[in-house]
C-alpha cells in the first residue's frame, strides 16, 4: 500500500526511446510512467495538452520554476571558482532549458555587481536532432524545427525545442555559439574521457566533441578557462557503453575499443594473455 501524504507523479516518455536504467528509476520510485508510441517532441504536445487545465502541474522546462532552479548552476560554478567567471562554458542541449537557466543565472550575477563579465555559452547538438545549429546558421532569422532522428544522445532528441526563445537569447547576448557533432564524434569524445577516469553519457560526449571542434579551429585557445557541463551519469547508458566497446553502434568506428577477453581457464593462456597487454607498456 502507498503511503498516505505522497504526491503522485506522471512521466511521460516516448515508448522504445529510452534506456533501460531512464526507464527504471522512475517506475521504481513509483511513478505512473506512460510510455507513448510518439517521440519527446509528440510526447510534449500530449503533456501541454493535458495539463492546460492545471489539474496536474507542469514540472518540465515549460515552467518558470525548473528554470529558476536551474540557473544556480551557473552561480554555483562561479562560486566553485573563487568568483572568477569561466571564458565558455559547453553544454549539451534539446528542450534548451539548461542553457537558458545556466543564462539567467549569469545575469542575474551580472546584475547584483557579482560577476563583471558573462562567460561565452556554447549549445552543443547532435546531428541528428539539431533545430536550434540550424536557426544559428541563419542568424536566428527563424526557429526551424526538424523531425528527430535516432540518436544515441536520446535524452536531447527534440526537433521542437519549447525553450528556443530563451536560448537564443541567451545565446546572442553572450556572443555564443551552436555547433553540433555526429554520432561517431560523440562516441569518440565519450570513450576517450572515460579513459581520464570518466563515465560520461552520450550527452556530455556531443559537448566534448564540440569543445573538441571548437579548439581545433582555434575559436577556444588553450588559456581559455572552458567548462563542459555533464548532465548525466554514464551509468544510466550501459548498452552505449557496451556496444561501444564491442564495436556494434551503428554508423560509429570505436576508436578506442576495450573489450573484455574471453579465455579458457587456464592459467598458461591467462599468463600469455597478460604478458601481450603489458608488453604494450614497454
Amino acid at each position: 500500500m502507498l503511503p498516505t501524504l505522497v504526491i503522485p507523479a506522471i512521466i511521460f516518455l516516448p515508448a522504445g526511446k529510452v534506456s533501460t536504467a531512464q526507464l527504471i528509476q522512475p517506475v521504481a520510485n513509483g511513478a505512473h510512467v506512460l510510455a507513448l508510441d510518439t517521440d519527446f517532441d509528440g510526447c510534449m504536445k500530449i503533456v501541454q495538452e493535458v495539463t492546460k487545465d492545471n489539474s496536474i502541474y507542469l514540472a518540465n522546462s515549460m515552467n518558470s520554476l525548473r528554470i529558476e532552479g536551474q540557473k544556480t548552476v551557473g552561480i554555483e560554478i562561479v562560486r566553485q571558482f573563487a568568483w572568477q567567471v569561466p571564458d565558455w562554458i559547453v553544454i549539451p542541449v534539446g528542450n534548451l532549458g539548461n542553457i537558458s537557466a545556466l543564462y539567467k543565472g549569469f545575469k542575474l550575477m551580472m546584475d547584483l555587481g557579482l560577476i563583471t563579465r558573462m562567460p561565452r555559452l556554447v549549445a552543443a547538438q547532435t546531428v541528428r536532432a539539431n533545430p536550434f545549429y540550424e536557426s544559428f546558421k541563419t542568424g536566428f532569422k527563424e526557429k526551424i524545427n526538424v523531425t528527430a532522428q535516432d540518436t544515441l544522445a536520446n535524452a536531447i532528441r527534440i526537433g521542437s525545442p519549447i525553450s528556443y526563445a530563451k536560448a537564443k537569447k541567451a545565446i546572442l547576448e553572450t556572443n555564443g555559439i551552436v555547433e553540433q557533432a555526429t554520432e561517431n564524434e560523440l562516441a569518440a569524445a565519450a570513450a576517450h574521457a572515460d579513459l581520464t577516469g570518466m563515465f560520461t553519457c552520450p550527452h556530455t560526449g556531443v559537448a566534448l566533441a564540440v569543445l573538441t571542434k571548437l579548439i581545433k579551429r582555434g575559436v577556444i585557445k588553450s588559456s581559455d578557462k572552458t567548462v563542459v557541463i555533464s548532465t548525466a551519469h554514464g551509468l544510466k547508458f550501459t548498452d552505449f557503453k557496451v556496444g561501444y566497446h564491442e564495436s556494434t553502434l551503428a554508423d560509429v568506428t570505436s576508436e578506442y575499443p576495450n573489450p573484455a577477453v574471453h579465455l579458457p581457464a587456464n592459467a598458461d593462456a591467462v599468463k600469455a594473455e597478460i604478458e601481450k597487454r603489458l608488453s604494450q607498456y614497454g
